[in-house]
């Protein structure tokens, strides 16, 4: 069933280095920022606003091949408002241009047991909940085990990237008219103009869709929002570009024969063309169900994967406790609607067989932060059955 035997992955990874090695020989692998330039190219602008909008800013350099956290230097005091701007990269592989932006990478937390939090930009806008230092972290390749900013992950693992972020903090005065100073900063001759969209950004925020929450440790995201079909169904609708998300619902049903999930959706992009199962590859798009023994089935279109296809994540954090199942391959119903339907009590025997009695959640999945292509769906009528029980998710 699953094909990620060497010779096949030796294939897949063959492929995307002979794409990366066109993107640097045709030069369209964009640079990547560095501290100098990123700060030279701000100053002009912060001199303008300090003393009269801003009461202090700071440049800090966060290096990728060291673990978590960085001590910013700031201490914060409670209500105060802060925006973090990011640029630079982490480099997972330079062979496979596989590399992760501010957005995904950079986290922070307020004194030495957080609560940690990202924002979904290069830019983040937030309010300090209590008094303390500052900390930054460049996140990816390790993986938080609490709040607290703890890794589940070795630190070790960090050793293995390079790059760095380079973070400029503004401390804004009690009354400036932020939005304003943002829209004017990102105007500034050599300014990134993405900066001037954090003010769009703090007006006009995507909504999640009612009752989901994104997971924890991979953070919020600008993904997924409520949506209504042209034939009047609600909907979510997802939109993926360089970067990852876990939207989940609670759910509760016994896990018994019969039961079963359906489901309509609409694939219009696909966030890679070749086979999902390698690391490098491992863009996608998917709904999944979560058992009670913390077992998840994902069942996902793949770009080139037969049917049925069935293999273990290859993700190094997610391989005991994730199972991939192709339902849909190719690009032949691209673009149009879908009923799909699958038997949970026979999936989870035959490609898990664990103890689980319960589904405990719905969750959907879009990633796409290793090829930074793009992927767009819908979903509607999400529905488990079970037990003499309807559940409808959507």
């Amino acid at each position: 069933m699953a094909r990620t035997g060497r010779a096949h992955q030796f294939a897949v990874v063959s492929r995307l280095a002979a794409r990366a090695l066109m993107r640097r020989v045709s030069g369209k692998i964009p640079a990547a920022g560095d501290f100098e330039s990123f700060s030279r190219a701000l100053e002009g602008g912060l001199s303008s606003l300090s003393g009269n909008a801003i009461r202090a800013h700071r440049f800090v350099r966060v290096p990728a091949n060291r673990p978590p956290w960085h001590d910013s230097g700031i201490d914060l005091t409670a209500g105060e408002t802060v925006t973090v701007i990011a640029d630079g990269r982490v480099n997972l592989s330079r062979l496979l241009d596989i590399w992760v932006a501010p957005p995904f990478q950079l986290w922070l937390r307020i004194s030495e047991q957080g609560p940690i939090f990202r924002g979904t930009r290069r830019t983040h806008t937030f309010t300090a909940r209590e008094s303390g230092r500052l900390w930054l972290a460049s996140y990816f390749p390790g993986e938080w085990a609490d709040e607290s900013g703890r890794l589940v992950t070795d630190p070790s693992d960090y050793e293995k990237v390079s790059g760095e972020l380079t973070v400029l903090i503004l401390r804004w005065r009690d009354d400036a008219d932020m939005n304003a100073r943002l829209v004017e900063l990102g105007n500034y001759p050599d300014c990134p103009r993405w900066i001037a969209e954090e003010a769009a950004r703090n007006t006009n925020a995507v909504t999640q869709p009612d009752g989901w929450h994104y997971l924890w440790y991979l953070g919020p995201g600008e993904i997924y929002w409520p949506g209504i079909t042209d034939d009047g169904r609600a909907s979510i609708c997802c939109h993926t570009h360089q970067d990852v998300g876990i939207l989940r619902r609670d759910a509760n049903l016994p896990l018994a024969a019969g039961t079963s999930l359906a489901w309509s959706w609409k694939v219009d992009e696909l966030p890679i063309d070749v086979a999902e199962d390698t690391l490098p590859s491992h863009d996608y798009v998917s709904i999944a169900v979560e058992f009670d023994d913390g077992q998840d089935i994902t069942y996902y279109w793949s770009a080139a994967l037969p049917l049925e296809t069935v293999y273990r994540c290859p993700l190094p954090t997610w391989k005991d406790k994730e199972t991939h199942v192709v339902v849909r391959s190719g690009t032949r119903d691209l673009g149009h609607w879908v009923n799909e339907e699958r038997d949970l009590f026979s999936d989870y025997n035959q490609y898990i067989g664990g103890p689980a009695r319960r589904i405990v959640r719905v969750w959907l999945i879009a990633n796409s932060l290793f090829q930074r292509r793009h992927g767009r769906c819908e979903y509607a009528g999400i529905v488990l059955r079970g037990s003499g029980q309807e559940l409808r998710v959507t």
